[in-house]
């Protein structure tokens, strides 16, 4: 009985023991994960990490004043122009390069050239210029420079040295440097210049040319001298030519006056003449009046005109003075005798210039 108490009591023990143990291995399986189910989520994470940094290096932005050349294993494949963002594929199937789309200003510097009177000049010039916001000419710059502006500058000065030297061959010296502003053609040399230079730069580089002016332009000793004189001498002409005007305004000025003084003095003539055959009307007027109303007055006033008309400082007369006119210094107005002295019946009485001899 002991052995079975004893053997029952191992027995018991030992399932016991087992059934912990089963217990424990079944917690142990639901709070924990396994290995497996720990590395597929740390390959989920780095998956998403993967995504996110591709995502990242896709994305592009394309800011203002610039257009952003994409390339596909270093070819153009397409040309953005539109500020903002884009999408591009990751390095290194594609690739980005901006381009300026800004102004550009590049100077000629001194250039020695000859006009077509033969004549020698020096001018800079300078350009403003820029690549267009147009994916053709955005290309074209890319392909002619490598997007470099200065490589892009140095060509256009050697372009413009040369387009100085064609241009200045079709004005002449007097038509850039001269003392009347209404001679100078500043402007439309550097129009032709423009022309010439702007379908070179687009055909070469796809830029466009925005404004080209001259900075500078000076004369060589030789020229400055010969330019001297044909002012000079343009001067000289000009003043010729102005006394030449003077004197014929001049003499327009006298002979309008000469002519205004002797319309004036005609003017003046006939005036005088209707004053004077006025004064005469009346004075005929008078006279009337006067011999109606007393004819020996009238008849002693008349004879005292006609010795004042007849006689003056260089007037001999020899008359008698009972004589008329004379007879009225003797007879008087009324016809009556005057009293006479002792020389009154003697000699005719000789009158010089209105004084007794």
């Amino acid at each position: 009985m002991s052995f079975w108490h004893n053997h029952s009591h191992s027995h018991g023990h030992a399932q016991g023991h087992d059934h912990h143990a089963h217990g424990h291995d079944a917690h142990e399986h639901r709070g924990a994960p396994s290995g497996g189910n720990r590395f597929r989520v740390q390959v989920a994470i780095a998956l998403l990490c993967v995504v996110i940094a591709a995502a990242v290096a896709s994305l592009i932005q394309v800011r203002a004043g610039e257009a952003t050349v994409v390339t596909r294993f270093g070819q153009p494949v397409r040309v953005l122009l539109e500020p903002g963002l884009a999408w591009r594929m990751p390095a290194p199937i594609e690739a980005t390069t901006p381009v300026d789309l800004r102004l550009h200003t590049t100077s000629s510097g001194l250039q020695d050239v000859g006009t077509r009177d033969g004549l020698r000049i020096i001018v800079q010039a300078y350009v403003a210029w820029r690549v267009a916001a147009d994916p053709d000419d955005v290309g074209h710059f890319v392909r002619a420079v490598r997007n470099e502006p200065d490589e892009a500058a140095r060509q256009i000065r050697s372009l413009v040295g040369s387009a100085l030297q064609t241009t200045s061959a079709g004005f002449e010296l007097a038509s850039l440097v001269n003392t009347d502003p209404g001679k100078v053609r500043i402007a439309d040399f550097e129009d032709a210049l423009r022309r010439q230079i702007d379908a070179q730069l687009h055909a070469a580089y796809g830029v466009h040319v925005v404004q080209v002016g001259l900075e500078r332009l000076t004369l060589p000793a030789v020229t400055l001298a010969a330019t001297v004189e044909r002012m000079s001498a343009e001067r000289e002409t000009v003043a010729a030519q102005r006394m030449a005007d003077g004197k014929r305004e001049a003499a327009q000025i006298r002979s309008d006056a000469d002519r205004e003084a002797r319309i004036a003095v005609a003017d003046a003539t006939v005036e005088a003449a209707n004053i004077e055959a006025a004064s005469r009307k009346d004075a005929a007027a008078i006279y009337g009046k006067t011999y109606a109303g007393n004819p020996q007055l009238y008849t002693m006033l008349r004879s005292l005109d006609t010795l004042d008309s007849v006689i003056n400082a260089n007037t001999n007369l020899v008359l008698r003075a009972d004589a008329a006119p004379f007879s009225v210094l003797v007879r008087g107005p009324m016809g009556a005798a005057l009293p006479q002295g002792p020389a009154s019946a003697g000699p005719p009485t000789t009158k010089r210039g209105g004084h007794k001899p």
